[in-house]
C-alpha cells in the first residue's frame, strides 16, 4: 500500500477526474490523498479520502470572479496573476505538510507549487493533464481563447505553431516570476516555464483525456500516457419529475453550461428556451443551482428547467447536449455517444469545441454569436444530420471502452513497485 497525494484545483471538472483515480487506486489497495480548494472538502470527505485544503478560496458561485475568469481574453491572466500565484506560498506550506506522510504524488497543471514541494523533498511524482491544450504542441496547433480566428493558419504547418508557442510563452512566462523565485530560496534550479516543460514530470505524464481528442505528438515530453477520460459518477439518480419528463416524449435537447461558466451564464437560457421553441424540440435546461439562470420567459410542458442533474445518466437520453466543452462536460458528452452543439468561452474550451468539430461529432457557435435564430439553425443541422449521429455514437464506444481510470491507476501501481 502507498500513500498517494493527488492535487487539483478549479471546477468540479477539474476535481472529478482526480476523486474517480482515488477510487480506483483504493481499489489497487493504495491510500489516495486529495489537496484541493477548501469547497470541496465535504464532498471529498463524505467519500471516505483524506482531505487537505490547498489553493486560493475561491467559491465556484461567485458570479463576478467566475465572470472574469471566463473572459476569453483576460482571463488567463486574472486566474494565474490575481488567484493563483498570490495563494503559492501557502500552498507550497500547505502541501508540504500534506507530503511528509506521501510517497508519490500527482500534480495538476495549475498547481503551481506542487512540482516544487516534491522535487524539494526528493518525493517521486507523475504530472497529469485534462485536456490535450496542456501539451501545447506546435505540430497539433491549439485553438487560443484570445483569437480562434488564428486556428486558420495551422495550414501552414508547424512553423505556425512554433510562433504560437514562441509568443505565448514570451508574454505569460512573467507571470512565473513567484514561482522561479521560490525554487531560487529553495536551492532549486530554475527549471523550465510552469506553463510548459517545466509542469511535467520526468518519470510520468497521465495524460487523463480520450485518445479520440488527440495522439502523441513529436513534441509532446516524454513518458506520456493517453489513458483515456477519468469519471467520477456518484450515486446518483435521476430526480423523480425529470424521469417522468423523459418519458413523457421523445428525446430533448439538454442545455447545460457545467460547472464554472454556469455561474456567468448572462442570457445564455433564455436564447436556449427561445432556441428550442422556434425548432418544437423539447428542453433540459440545468441551470446550476443560480436563481438568476432560471429563464425569464414563461416555460411550457416542452422544456424543463432543474438545478442540475447526472450527466452520466442524463446526457445518453438527449436528442443533442449543449454545453461550452470544458474538459470534464465534454468527455461525459463522448461517453454519451450524443451529437454536441459546443459554445466555448475560455481557456482549454475553444479547443476542446474544435477538437470535437473535427472528430465530426460536434457544430461549434461562438459565444458572443449565441442568440436563439442562429442556435436554432445550428441545431437543425445537427440534429437532421444522420452522419453526425452516426459518428457520435462510434466515438461514444470508444471512450466507453478505455477504462481511463483503471488505466492511470496501473500506470501509478507499476511505478511505486
Amino acid at each position: 500500500m502507498a500513500r498517494i497525494l493527488l492535487t487539483s484545483w478549479g471546477s468540479f471538472g477539474d476535481v472529478y477526474p482526480y476523486v474517480g483515480l482515488a477510487f480506483a487506486l483504493k481499489d489497487r489497495g493504495h491510500r489516495p490523498m486529495l489537496a484541493t480548494a477548501e469547497f470541496y472538502r465535504p464532498l471529498i470527505e463524505s467519500l471516505g479520502f483524506e482531505f487537505h485544503s490547498m489553493g486560493p478560496m475561491i467559491d465556484p458561485s461567485d458570479h463576478a470572479t467566475v465572470h472574469r475568469v471566463l473572459d476569453p481574453v483576460r482571463g488567463a491572466d486574472t486566474l494565474v496573476k490575481e488567484l493563483l500565484l498570490p495563494s503559492l506560498e501557502a500552498d507550497y506550506a500547505a502541501l508540504e505538510r500534506a507530503a511528509q506522510r506521501a510517497d508519490l504524488m500527482v500534480t495538476h497543471p495549475i498547481t503551481f507549487a506542487a512540482p516544487i514541494v516534491a522535487q524539494a523533498r526528493r518525493l517521486p511524482w507523475v504530472s497529469s493533464v485534462l485536456a490535450p491544450m496542456s501539451f501545447f504542441s506546435a505540430t497539433d496547433v491549439p485553438v487560443l481563447a484570445p483569437a480562434p480566428y488564428l486556428a486558420r493558419l495551422d495550414r501552414f504547418g508547424s512553423w505556425y505553431g512554433r510562433i504560437v508557442s514562441r509568443l505565448v510563452r514570451a508574454s505569460t512566462v512573467r507571470w512565473m516570476k513567484p514561482v522561479f523565485d521560490l525554487r531560487r530560496r529553495l536551492g532549486l534550479p530554475a527549471g523550465g516555464h510552469p506553463l510548459f516543460e517545466g509542469q511535467f514530470s520526468p518519470a510520468l505524464t497521465l495524460a487523463l483525456f480520450s485518445r479520440v481528442l488527440a495522439s502523441p505528438q513529436p513534441d509532446w515530453p516524454p513518458n506520456v500516457l493517453v489513458t483515456g477520460s477519468v469519471f467520477y459518477n456518484g450515486p446518483e439518480l435521476l430526480q423523480p419529475d425529470l424521469e417522468e419528463f423523459l418519458n413523457a416524449g421523445p428525446p430533448p435537447v439538454i442545455f447545460t453550461l457545467g460547472s464554472s461558466a454556469v455561474a456567468a451564464a448572462g442570457r445564455f437560457y433564455d436564447e436556449s428556451v427561445d432556441a428550442a421553441r422556434r425548432l418544437r424540440v423539447r428542453a433540459v435546461l440545468l441551470t446550476g443551482g443560480f436563481e438568476r439562470n432560471v429563464p425569464r420567459v414563461d416555460i411550457t410542458g416542452d422544456a424543463f428547467v432543474i438545478d442540475r442533474a447526472p450527466h452520466q445518466l442524463l446526457f445518453p437520453r438527449a436528442a443533442a447536449v449543449v454545453h461550452p466543452g470544458g474538459a470534464g462536460t465534454l468527455a461525459q458528452a463522448l461517453r454519451a455517444g450524443r451529437p454536441m452543439l459546443v459554445v466555448p468561452h475560455a481557456h482549454d474550451q475553444p479547443d476542446n469545441a474544435a477538437r470535437a468539430a473535427r472528430l465530426g461529432v460536434a457544430r461549434t457557435v461562438r459565444q458572443h454569436r449565441y442568440r436563439a435564430a442562429h442556435v436554432a439553425r445550428e441545431l437543425e443541422l445537427l440534429l437532421s444530420d444522420r452522419r453526425i449521429h452516426a459518428r457520435a455514437e462510434e466515438v461514444g464506444a470508444i471512450v466507453r471502452s478505455e477504462g481511463g481510470a483503471v488505466t492511470a491507476a496501473a500506470a501509478l501501481d507499476a511505478l511505486i513497485q
